[in-house]
């Protein structure tokens, strides 16, 4: 058996240092996660219990949860030593990817829930799912230009409580 290793980082690569405003966009944007888990949590559900409504009470908005809360811009697009392009995922892993990705699949399946309410759950996985994106592809000009900033303010508005009277 032969054991091959892997290189070593370059000592010469510089270690990250965080983004001006890095912190405070950071800390927002896992205080809109929270808020937009807890709006999902509190989603009327089905008259039987069913797969589907058990995934959107516990699986999804943990997603929500755990994506916002672990978004890292120091896990970004990046060269790698052979020149080839390693792809970041801003800290957020595979499984809660891919959680974010069926929410179209799965919301046909969620009658018991509105239109509404399925727009809303549309947009807070394209929002998260958004937010890791810009900072994986970008994380300068994410944070900088306020653009995690104005994610958040979307995600928020998303969900928002049901209020009667109030336009969609």
């Amino acid at each position: 058996m032969t054991i091959a290793y892997l290189p070593l980082p370059a000592d010469d690569v510089p270690p990250y240092e965080p983004w001006a405003g890095e912190p405070e966009a950071l800390a927002e944007a896992a205080a809109a996660g929270r808020r937009a888990a807890a709006w999902i949590r509190s989603l009327a559900a089905p008259s039987a219990p069913c797969p589907v409504g058990t995934w959107l009470a516990g699986a999804l908005p943990a997603a929500v949860e755990a994506a916002t809360a672990s978004l890292d811009p120091a896990q970004c697009d990046r060269m790698g030593p052979d020149g080839r392009l390693i792809e970041g995922n801003a800290g957020v892993d595979a499984g809660t990817t891919s959680t974010l990705a069926i929410v179209p699949c799965v919301l046909s399946d969620a009658d018991w829930l509105t239109p509404d309410q399925h727009l809303r759950l549309m947009a807070v996985a394209s929002v998260v799912t958004g937010i890791a994106r810009l900072l994986a592809d970008d994380p300068g000009t994410a944070i900088l230009h306020g653009q995690v900033t104005r994610m958040c303010a979307t995600l928020d508005h998303a969900t928002r409580p049901d209020t009667p009277g109030l336009a969609t």
